[in-house]
């Protein structure tokens, strides 16, 4: 039984070694994908700014063209009025001019409104165009330490996985399928030991015959409480 318990023990402890390795390469994998989610978020929100931008200019060159065409009319207007006979005319034409201009007043605001906007839009992105450049840089180095820590990782669970697979092997086949359960349905503790009538495992007291059998009978025992393999110190 000492052989089993043994082997067990060791067992234990490397499936423990694994268990770490598998939560930190969980914990690297996952880290992995946030790196690149949120490069992609930045970007996102660069093109978000870029056609936003793309819009503003092209109405700001809308409200150009306006402009231009506004300021052609009045030029025209005015050089009719050398060769205008009527004073009714005349008056018309001044008006006519008088709202062109105000028109081309509306315009022009308008047009300063949007160059502040698209000032302020792209002074915006470039910001984040900034913070995507460091990001990346960033980015890049920490999966760089990442591609080495799992590969470092594997190299380390190769020679684990021999060892486990090797005293897994010299166990009976129902203990291996009674350590495996337990492994996984008891937080990676499936072998305990005994300490002054008490399981490790559970803290629960164990019944007195239970606790004394450890050191006699020579199959491996349970705990009733939480069913993990028993053994007991035995000094020499």
């Amino acid at each position: 039984m000492q052989e089993k318990i043994r082997l067990l023990k060791e067992l234990q402890a490397i499936d423990q070694e694994l268990q770490k390795v598998c939560q930190g390469r969980q914990a690297l994998e996952k880290e992995q994908a946030s790196l690149g989610s949120e490069t992609d978020r930045i970007r996102a929100m660069i093109e978000s700014l870029t056609a936003e931008l793309d819009k503003l200019r092209e109405e700001r060159r809308t409200l150009q063209l306006a402009l231009e065409q506004e300021e052609q009319n009045i030029r025209r207007s005015e050089g009719h009025l050398p060769s205008i006979k009527t004073q009714k005319e005349y008056v018309a034409v001044l008006k006519e001019i008088d709202t062109a201009k105000k028109l081309n007043k509306d315009l022009q605001d308008r047009i300063q409104t949007k160059d502040g906007e698209i000032s302020n839009l792209s002074r915006d992105r470039e910001e984040k165009e900034q913070e995507l450049a460091e990001l990346q840089a960033k980015v890049a180095d920490r999966l760089e330490e990442i591609s080495q820590l799992l590969a470092e990782y594997d190299a380390q669970t190769g020679t684990q996985i021999n060892d486990r697979d090797s005293l897994f092997d010299q166990l009976p086949v129902s203990l291996r399928k009674r350590y495996q359960l337990l492994f996984e349905r008891r937080g990676g503790l499936a072998v305990v030991e005994a300490r002054n009538g008490t399981c490790s495992g559970c803290n629960m007291h164990l019944p007195p015959q239970l606790f004394n059998n450890l050191f006699t009978v020579q199959e491996i025992q349970s705990c009733p409480h939480c069913n993990r393999l028993l053994y007991v110190k035995v000094l020499m």
